[in-house]
């Protein structure tokens, strides 16, 4: 006769986490603690008298697990887990969330706006039940018609006025440069790129939880970035630090890297841009013109989008143990990288 096959590492382990996952029922649980005895080749009588299974089921039970793995340990019919609101109190609950802000339902909460957080305290205290898992709250803002936002940053010394006008007059600048075979259009500006660790959040199978190494020691290198506009070519240069003396070494760069071309040339008003050491050679170049971003706009600038799109794929969950060699890795990827940002409705064909 035949025997069967001892089950895997992998399936010991797969059936041990059955066993660990208070999610299953107890009957599947004594389904896996039963074949592991059997294929431990522990006695038939035990099994029976620690799971209840008499030898024909047991047997029955691996055939099928080896054949259709887990789904074979799994209830049949499982019976639909009782909601701990009623439903008159969840109709009740969306209405609020709908029609009221926390604060205006309770002075105890003071927030303009609903989060998880505030709802489970709001539930505990109304109704004096208690969710064990979020997930319960997210069905609860779904019905509600609510979706889920990171809130935007806004900065103290932003304009909403001065914005919506720079706007107006740059869309029109831009728009007549666009149409001018000889004129480069190039958004810029700067970062520093460190030792320090960044991550982000990324997909795994269940039970594994990465680590990411952390240098100790911090170190840190500058990119200066201008992005052209018209084609989505980008050009990145790694500097020691970010002053108006290189601000001007840089502005001599890529004025070789369009030699003969008028550069309309976006910045922000840092000072490392308005140093006179910079302004002497954006006025010695008579076919240079600026246009500066509003104050505190800096989604106004296109190139933003190129860090975020060079941290993603060059640094984030990265180790990074020389700081020259991460930073040459960066520049690198921006450099021989497409970004077709807009500017203002103009962007570059992908």
């Amino acid at each position: 006769m035949k025997r069967c096959p001892k089950f895997t590492n992998n399936q010991i382990v797969q059936l041990q986490g059955v066993i660990k996952d208070k999610k299953h029922s107890s009957r599947e649980t004594r389904r896996a603690q039963a074949i592991i005895m059997l294929d431990a080749e522990a006695d038939l009588a035990m099994i029976n008298i620690l799971t209840g299974f008499k030898r024909e089921y047991v047997f029955r039970i691996r055939k099928n697990y080896l054949e259709l793995g887990l789904k074979a340990l799994v209830d049949k019919q499982k019976k639909k887990l009782k909601e701990l609101l009623t439903k008159t109190q969840r109709e009740e609950l969306i209405k609020t969330i709908k029609g009221e802000t926390p604060n205006e339902c309770d002075r105890c909460y003071n927030s303009d706006y609903w989060t998880t957080g505030i709802v489970a305290e709001y539930i505990k205290r109304t109704y004096d039940v208690e969710y064990k898992s979020k997930t319960s709250f997210y069905v609860i803002f779904r019905q509600a018609k609510f979706s889920y936002h990171k809130p935007g940053r806004e900065y103290e010394r932003r304009d909403e006025q001065e914005v919506q006008e720079w706007r107006k007059q740059a869309q029109k600048r831009i728009k007549q440069a666009w149409e001018e075979e000889d004129t480069v259009i190039l958004t810029e500006d700067e970062m520093s790129l460190s030792t320090q660790t960044t991550v982000q959040k990324i997909w795994l199978p269940q039970g594994m939880y990465p680590k990411i190494e952390v240098a100790k020691k911090r170190e840190a290198r500058s990119i200066y970035g201008f992005l052209n506009i018209k084609t989505g070519q980008e050009h990145a240069f790694k500097t020691l630090w970010q002053n108006m003396y290189i601000t001007a070494k840089i502005l001599k760069k890529i004025r070789k890297a369009y030699p003969t071309q008028k550069l309309l040339l976006l910045l922000d008003k840092a000072p490392s841009h308005k140093g006179y050491k910079a302004q002497e050679i954006i006025e010695k170049d008579e076919a240079i013109e600026i246009i500066y971003f509003p104050s505190a706009a800096p989604e106004q600038n296109p190139h933003e989008h190129v860090w975020k799109s060079g941290r993603s794929q060059v640094t984030h969950n990265e180790f990074v143990k020389d700081i020259d060699k991460a930073t040459n890795k960066f520049v690198n990827y921006l450099n021989h990288t497409t970004f077709p940002y807009e500017l203002l409705g103009f962007r570059a064909k992908s």
